[in-house]
């Protein structure tokens, strides 16, 4: 496996591997590596014959009062993992090489409707930064697919809109959630929880998991289960700030003609701030 910090030593291998007529898949990711990660690169293997993965801790996507000073930065580790896992390039570019005016002064992309909603309420700004630091990284790499994860279903969305409304020749494949045993959904993040948290953790995907059985079950109440998973998520330890049941394809209110949903929640343990879905076919 190589490492590269460089745009010019990243393109030069590029360019080799596309002479050899060699497809590349791609996995950005921001470091702290873990089992979801590695799902990622997996899938990645049946879509491109050579694999880069990224490892950029991209300021523009945290907020003011946010994690960026303490997100877990293990490079050391997470090189070893991938060099294990047979990837070809691991890409660590500096800042100035991702945003060489600085952040506050780059080109920004913007995804307007799937920003907005939910995580784009409590979040301002991060949309904005996720979508303008994989339009670079896009344009750097150029790969013929990337893949991400559903766990960050609503990220899913903004970045295949926007990599379509850009007319980037990049297909985006969408890797289900890793889980841990008891159905907490894999995050970098989960190591901010102490140990009384993590055990309160898995009710988080126990209670979309209960909104999921009962749409499956037929009912159709859609505000009144918003409502009941708050609050259960309160009742459980949680300081819950969203529990939204939307469309599958554009977040929208989800009607009659509805024909799947994703349960989408947020809610903080502590300092620690979780997110997860579940997606949900409604039989009619």
């Amino acid at each position: 496996m190589q490492m590269l910090e460089t745009l010019a030593a990243l393109r030069s291998q590029l360019q080799a591997w596309r002479q050899a007529g060699d497809g590349i898949a791609f996995v950005p990711t921001m470091g702290n590596l873990h089992a979801g990660h590695l799902a990622l690169v997996e899938q990645a293997r049946q879509h491109g014959q050579r694999l880069v993965v990224s490892i950029f801790v991209n300021p523009m996507q945290f907020g003011p009062n946010e994690d960026f000073e303490c997100y877990p930065r293990t490079l050391a580790r997470d090189r070893d993992t991938l060099e294990a896992a047979a990837v070809d390039v691991l890409f660590t570019p500096r800042l100035e090489a991702v945003y060489p005016t600085g952040p506050a002064r780059t080109s920004r992309v913007e995804v307007p409707g799937l920003s907005e909603p939910l995580e784009g309420e409590r979040r301002p700004g991060h949309f904005a930064g996720v979508a303008t630091v994989v339009a670079k990284l896009f344009n750097m790499v150029q790969p013929q697919a990337a893949l991400f994860g559903e766990k960050d279903f609503q990220q899913l969305l903004v970045i295949r809109r926007m990599a379509a409304d850009l007319c980037f020749p990049v297909e985006i494949i969408a890797v289900p959630t890793v889980r841990a045993a008891d159905g907490l959904a894999l995050s970098s993040r989960n190591a901010y929880l102490n140990e009384t948290e993590r055990a309160l953790a898995p009710g988080l995907y126990q209670t979309l998991r209960r909104a999921a059985d009962s749409l499956l079950q037929g009912e159709r109440d859609f505000e009144g289960l918003q409502r009941a998973g708050l609050k259960a998520l309160n009742a459980a330890g949680f300081d819950a700030e969203y529990f939204a049941i939307r469309g599958i394809d554009d977040l929208g209110p989800p009607d009659a003609q509805t024909r799947e949903v994703v349960i989408l929640a947020a809610a903080r343990l502590g300092a620690t701030r979780l997110i997860d879905n579940v997606r949900q076919v409604l039989v009619k």
